[in-house]
C-alpha cells in the first residue's frame, strides 16, 4: 500500500510536477465528458428495462474486469480501518448504486437536459460535506453563492414561469431525482478524494461497483419487476451492445481515467473540469433525441458556472493541503 504524507501545494516547484497537474486536468476532462454519453446508452434501455435492473446489469458486466483487478491488489485491504470502510461504502452504496438509479429514474421523469445540467450542483454538495466531515474552510461569501446557485437551479427546474398549484406540481419529480444523484455523487467525489490518497485509483473503482452488487441485487429483487429483453435477434443484439457499450464507455472507463487525473488535480481545478459532463450530454442530447436547451435552462446554467468558477478563483488564492502520495 502506498504511504500519504500531507503537505503545502502553492505552486508545482518542478516541470514534471507541471506536466502532471496539467495531464491530470485533462484526465478529469475526459472522464467527466464520457459520462455525458450516459443518456445516449441509458434512454435507449429504458425502453426495455426498469432503471434498477439498467444498473444491476451494468454492474455486473463491469465485474468480469473489477474481480481480476481486485485479486490482483487484495494486499491494499490490509489494515483498513472503519473510516476507510464506511468511505467505500458510501462510493459503492451511494455513489455507485443509489445514485445512478436515482439519476436513470430522472430521465425517465424529468426533462433530460435539466437532469443534466442540475448535475452542476455536485461541487457545491462536496464543499458541505467536506467542511462537516474533514473540517474545511467553506468559501467567502458562501451563502449569497448558496442563493446564487439556488436560483440557477430553481430555473434549470421550473424556467422563468411561477409554479402555482398543488404540491405536486410545484415539485418535478425529474429534478428531484437529479438532486439526490447530484447530493450522492458529490459525497462520493469527497470519499473518492480520500481513498485515492491511499489505495491505487483502480482499486477504488473496482471497489465502488463490486460491493455495490450485494445492494443492486437486493434493490432489483424487491421490485419485482418483469425483465422484458427482447427475444428477437435485432432487438437482444441492440439492447445488449447498449448494455456493453453503458457500462465500459461512460461506466468503468470514465471513472477510471477520472481517478487517475484526480490523483493530481486540484478540487478546485478538477470542478471546472468537471463542465465537461453536463456540456457533452446536453449536445448528445440534442443530435441524438432533439432535446433542444431553453433560454431559462442556459440562463440557470450560466449562474451555477459562475458560483463555481468564484469559488474555484478563491481557492487558488489560498494555499492548498494535498494529499501526496509518497511511494515506498
Amino acid at each position: 500500500m502506498e504511504n500519504v504524507s500531507v503537505g503545502v501545494k502553492i505552486k508545482p516547484s518542478q516541470p514534471l510536477q507541471a506536466t502532471r497537474s496539467k495531464s491530470g486536468f485533462w484526465l478529469v476532462v475526459l472522464g467527466a465528458a464520457l459520462w455525458g454519453a450516459d443518456p445516449l446508452f441509458r434512454i435507449i434501455l429504458l425502453k426495455s428495462l426498469t432503471s434498477a435492473q439498467i444498473v444491476l446489469l451494468e454492474h455486473i458486466i463491469i465485474a468480469f474486469i473489477a474481480i481480476p483487478v481486485m485479486w490482483k491488489n487484495r494486499q491494499e485491504l490490509r489494515g483498513l480501518g472503519w473510516k476507510q470502510a464506511g468511505a467505500l461504502l458510501f462510493i459503492s452504496w451511494g455513489g455507485s448504486a443509489v445514485a445512478t438509479i436515482l439519476f436513470t429514474m430522472g430521465l425517465v421523469n424529468g426533462n433530460p437536459n435539466a437532469v443534466l445540467l442540475l448535475q452542476k450542483l455536485q461541487p457545491l454538495f462536496a464543499i458541505v460535506l467536506a467542511r462537516m466531515l474533514l473540517k474545511e474552510r467553506l468559501p467567502r461569501h458562501f451563502s449569497w453563492l448558496i442563493i446564487l446557485a439556488l436560483a440557477g437551479t430553481y430555473l434549470l427546474t421550473f424556467g422563468f414561469t411561477l409554479p402555482i398549484g398543488h404540491w405536486s406540481e410545484i415539485v418535478h419529480v425529474g429534478s428531484l431525482l437529479s438532486l439526490g444523484a447530484a447530493a450522492l455523487w458529490g459525497g462520493s467525489t469527497v470519499m473518492g478524494r480520500l481513498m485515492v490518497g491511499q489505495m491505487k485509483y483502480e482499486t477504488v473503482t473496482s471497489l465502488r461497483f463490486l460491493l455495490a452488487l450485494p445492494l443492486l441485487f437486493a434493490i432489483t429483487w424487491n421490485e419485482g419487476a418483469a425483465w422484458n429483453i427482447p427475444t428477437e435477434s435485432g432487438a437482444f443484439a441492440a439492447v445488449s451492445l447498449n448494455l456493453l457499450g453503458q457500462a465500459l464507455l461512460p461506466g468503468l472507463l470514465s471513472l477510471l481515467v477520472y481517478y487517475k487525473g484526480l490523483t493530481t488535480t486540484k478540487a478546485s481545478v478538477a470542478t471546472l473540469a468537471e463542465l465537461s459532463f453536463p456540456m457533452v450530454g446536453v449536445l448528445i442530447n440534442w443530435i441524438a433525441f432533439q432535446e433542444m436547451i431553453t433560454l431559462a435552462q442556459a440562463f440557470g446554467f450560466m449562474l451555477i458556472w459562475m458560483t463555481l468558477f468564484i469559488i474555484s478563483r478563491q481557492s487558488q488564492e489560498t494555499p492548498e493541503v494535498a494529499l501526496k502520495p509518497v511511494k515506498n
